[in-house]
């Protein structure tokens, strides 16, 4: 498979994959935290114990099919390997941050999905022409993102107890750090796949970049600073609308999708 799979926008794809490559790092880590709970969780909250049970089911398997996925990816790329191991290595230090950190830093990532999500949502357009599976794929991720874009939030919540004393600066302080760990980890991939394409030399694709970088900033900055004060709930949060009305029609007895209608 061509790993720039929207040749209109290739630039669009090469982001995307910077971010996939994180991914098997990072969801590994939200899951722990998420299923250190369960136990708890099962007989103080039954119901909110399914729910997290079945997200960091649904989250093991989005890492591991890009785990699969960057294995094409690292055999493509020379030097994805290696910031492979630079990921490792800075998650390998989140996990010896508390639970309660732990907790938090699920909840802030999956504020920063859901807002990505809306952002694609509102730029469909960039997708035409896309290698129809891969496109299908990378929505259905998203819509599965806003599908459990609270489940993270109410453990978190839950873990705090009755007053929930001083969570919100805990939440802010874990989000800061998931938003710049993405930040940083995605530029350096988009860069490697970049010089390999022999992209890294336009200016436009850089201004491009830095249009996206900016777009995206005025849509996720907001959501965290929401996210971050009492009384937020995730599920205030308006659903992106192109996603939700392509996943009526999934099918539940095949468990499948049809590919994405290009807009």
């Amino acid at each position: 498979m061509d790993p720039v799979w929207t040749r209109s926008e290739p630039d669009l794809a090469i982001c995307a994959n910077a971010v996939s490559l994180l991914m098997p790092h990072l969801e590994p880590y939200v899951v722990a935290s998420i299923r250190s709970q369960l136990p708890r969780l099962n007989s103080e909250d039954p119901p909110l114990a399914a729910r997290a049970g079945a997200y960091a089911t649904q989250e093991a398997q989005h890492h591991g099919q890009h785990r699969r996925y960057n294995d094409l990816l690292t055999a493509h790329y020379r030097g994805l390997s290696r910031l492979d191991r630079a990921m490792a290595t800075v998650f390998g230090l989140l996990r010896r941050r508390s639970d309660r950190f732990g907790l938090a830093f699920a909840a802030g990532f999956e504020a920063i999905a859901f807002t990505a999500a809306r952002w694609v949502d509102a730029r469909l357009r960039l997708l035409r022409g896309g290698h129809p599976a891969a496109t299908t794929f990378f929505l259905w991720h998203l819509a599965e993102e806003v599908e459990h874009k609270s489940v993270a939030w109410d453990v978190y919540r839950q873990s705090l107890g009755s007053n929930g004393r001083g969570g919100h600066l805990s939440y802010a302080w874990a989000t800061w750090v998931a938003g710049v760990v993405l930040a940083v980890f995605s530029l350096l991939g988009t860069w490697v796949m970049l010089f390999h394409e022999n992209r890294w030399w336009r200016p436009n694709v850089h201004l491009r970049l830095a249009v996206w970088s900016v777009s995206f900033i005025f849509v996720a900055l907001p959501a965290m600073v929401v996210s971050s004060l009492p009384g937020h709930h995730p599920d205030k949060l308006a659903d992106p609308a192109g996603l939700a009305h392509w996943l009526d029609n999934f099918d539940p007895a095949s468990g499948t999708i049809p590919e994405w209608a290009q807009p």
